[in-house]
């Protein structure tokens, strides 16, 4: 915009001298003083436009910088660490004055009823378990004890969430001694399919729980999942959060008492998911009401196995009945490895190939990517041998 403006500016200057000079006088005897004198005018003018386009610069990165200090100093006093013992930790954020706290489910999966809450000023406090989200959400909530005026977090009006917009998170990254640490990015992608916003914010393993905030510090988020490239283990800016518009009705079941007291996790613990062989053996299933649900209520089946960092695995998900849709999970480091909806525009069947990025057990899920689809499918995992 500047640029047009700047080429409108020239545009009136020139016309303004040839209509009182006359284009022949601009032309001939006039030529060389105008001449002279524009280039004076233009050199004096560069470096005015150029010491006000630095300033304008200037001031907007002073602008920028101070609503990122204005909004840390803001939200940062709400949001908190839960400490889980053995070095595990994730992050979470107040909601109310009397210490409601939002989470993730998979953040307190076989946790004690009652875990340690760090505070912004590194105070802990106890807090109880009050509650998981219902069909898989990954939400959960805890209430600090004996707290009346706590800061807290307001979260931002249905629908307001836009591409493009600036966001903040704010969490504790890989350790308790990186608490409350602020990255910012814009909002990539909403997938209305999966109730999730895509964004660019760095999110690491232990940010889980933390708020994803607007430009006005209110929370348009619950951070919970990143996908990383698994070649080089590093993160590749797609974070996912999800969407305050599916938080709300959860909070409500919380303070009315109607929030379920044992969490149905969308990571599951060892009992609750089928094995996964590697050998190309193919496994008939069917996806059904009653199965486990996404968000956006498709359903969805768990496999797991044990993979090896550098094996190369190829997936197959194949149905005549629903669009397949495969998620690869290390839920070691809350990790979304690598996800596929369609093979090609025409083949609705899943693909995946990845190469493991580390040691360890892997969560796939097997899922229909319409909510309410129902049908049968055929699942197949091979380690390739190239």
């Amino acid at each position: 915009m500047k640029r047009k403006l700047l080429k409108i500016g020239t545009a009136t200057i020139l016309t303004t001298i040839i209509s009182t000079f006359g284009i022949k006088n601009v032309l001939s005897y006039q030529l060389p003083k105008i001449t002279k004198d524009t280039q004076e005018f233009q050199s004096n003018s560069l470096v005015i436009n150029t010491k006000k386009t630095q300033s304008k610069i200037l001031i907007a990165k002073n602008s920028e910088e101070k609503n990122r200090i204005r909004l840390y100093e803001k939200a940062s006093p709400a949001v908190v660490a839960i400490a889980l013992g053995a070095g595990g930790h994730g992050s979470g954020f107040i909601v109310s004055p009397d210490g409601l706290v939002l989470t993730n489910a998979h953040v307190l999966q076989d946790s004690p009823k009652t875990v340690a809450v760090v505070l912004a000023d590194g105070k802990q406090v106890l807090a109880d378990v009050v509650g998981f989200a219902s069909d898989g959400l990954d939400l959960a909530a805890l209430k600090i004890r004996n707290q009346k005026n706590l800061p807290f977090l307001p979260l931002a009006s249905p629908g307001s969430v836009k591409v493009g917009q600036s966001v903040y998170a704010i969490g504790t990254p890989l350790d308790l001694e990186l608490q409350n640490t602020l990255t910012s990015g814009v909002i990539s992608r909403i997938d209305t399919k999966s109730n999730l916003i895509q964004h660019d914010a760095a999110v690491n393993p232990g940010n889980s729980g933390g708020p994803l905030l607007n430009s006005n510090g209110q929370v348009i988020g619950v951070n919970t999942a990143i996908w990383n490239d698994t070649e080089i283990k590093r993160f590749i800016g797609i974070s996912l959060a999800i969407p305050t518009d599916i938080v709300r009705p959860f909070l409500v079941a919380v303070e009315q008492g109607n929030a379920q007291l044992a969490t149905q996790r969308q990571i599951p613990s060892n009992n609750q998911e089928q094995d996964l062989p590697l050998n190309g053996q193919v496994i008939q299933a069917t996806l059904k009401p009653g199965d486990r649900t996404f968000p956006n209520n498709s359903y969805f089946h768990i496999y797991a196995f044990e993979g090896k960092a550098g094996q190369k695995v190829n997936i197959e998900m194949s149905s005549q009945q629903i669009d397949s849709h495969l998620y690869l999970l290390l839920p070691a480091k809350e990790t979304l490895v690598g996800q596929n909806d369609d093979i090609s525009p025409k083949n609705f069947n899943a693909r995946l190939t990845v190469t493991l990025p580390e040691d360890g057990v892997y969560y796939l899920m097997a899922n229909t990517f319409e909510g309410g689809e129902s049908g049968n499918y055929s699942l197949r995992a091979v380690i390739s041998q190239e």
